[in-house]
């Protein structure tokens, strides 16, 4: 009786389902969506630029898309980063100043806690 062995990573969370070529659907999608994207871009400018222009153009443009399939930081893609980097940098920066409460005079109703504020 033969036995079919299926390996399961040891981080379950980490586990990326393949459909094409050993890539995720995001990963195929955009992938695809870039490859089109130098194709058109390169046989629009190719006879307009000249091929090595249109060439250089052609990566700049597909670059973006390509990089959206295959990027993860701390496991997250590419918008999810860009969102929390908005955020973090732009939406809720500035200054964030450091006040400590001491939560033991507080407890203990002492004498004194009111010069601490």
């Amino acid at each position: 009786m033969n036995t079919i062995e299926v390996k399961i990573p040891k981080e379950v969370r980490q586990h990326k389902e393949t459909i094409f070529f050993g890539l995720s659907a995001r990963q195929f999608i955009c992938s695809a969506i870039a490859v089109a994207l130098a194709v058109g871009i390169y046989l629009l400018l190719g006879p307009v630029l000249g091929k090595e222009t249109a060439s250089w153009v052609c990566i700049l443009a597909a670059a973006p898309f390509a990089i959206a399939g295959f990027f993860s930081y701390h496991g997250m893609n590419l918008e999810q980063f860009l969102w929390a980097f908005i955020k973090s940098e732009f939406l809720f920066a500035g200054p964030r100043p450091y006040a400590s409460e001491n939560f033991h005079y507080k407890a203990l109703n002492r004498k004194g806690y009111e010069d601490f504020d």
